[in-house]
């Protein structure tokens, strides 16, 4: 717990680099603009997010797409060929996307972490307030965090893309060469 706090207490240093005796008369009115600023910044976060996921979105359901096209009017032996290839490339393409999430999720942690510690210094707190009274995100009847359900869509790309990817395979070559 002494670490957490020593390491609270090296953030907010510096976080609040100036004291507001010693920064002078504009010092709140900075404060105040500095913070709506940095909530703007915030909420642009959320914004290029749900770019990306609509991005990845788009490119799944396409590539899925093609691939069912792509099943259907060529042979066998090229289908199977291009099922495995695009299934690597999706698994490889989906798990880029659930990094990126995950990065996304992890700046916009950091990001009101920050608000919070702003707010701490201003009449009202209100995103910690409304933060609290969704149970911090551990209450899922009173919130459940959209990420933690964004987190799991590349994985269930994943495992389609991994299952194609097993009934690509040429399992009578494969059983033969390990049974010999």
């Amino acid at each position: 717990m002494a670490k957490d706090n020593s390491t609270t207490e090296e953030i907010l240093k510096k976080l609040f680099v100036s004291e507001s005796s010693k920064y002078g008369d504009k010092y709140i009115e900075h404060l105040l603009e500095q913070y709506k600023i940095y909530i703007n910044a915030a909420e642009k976060i959320s914004d290029r997010r749900q770019i990306t996921n609509d991005f990845f979105l788009a490119l799944n359901s396409g590539l899925v797409a093609l691939l069912g096209f792509i099943a259907t009017k060529t042979a066998q032996n090229e289908t199977m060929l291009l099922l495995a290839l695009a299934s690597i490339a999706g698994i490889t393409m989906c798990y880029f996307w659930y990094r990126i999430i995950a990065s996304y999720k992890g700046l916009n942690d950091a990001k009101y972490k920050v608000v919070h510690m702003i707010e701490a210094r201003l009449p009202l707190a209100l995103y910690d307030t409304e933060w609290e009274m969704l149970g911090r995100g551990n209450d899922k009847e009173k919130y459940w965090p959209f990420s933690h359900i964004e987190l799991k869509v590349p994985w269930i790309f994943i495992i389609i893309y991994a299952a194609l990817l097993l009934s690509a395979l040429p399992w009578t070559y494969i059983l033969k060469f390990f049974c010999f």
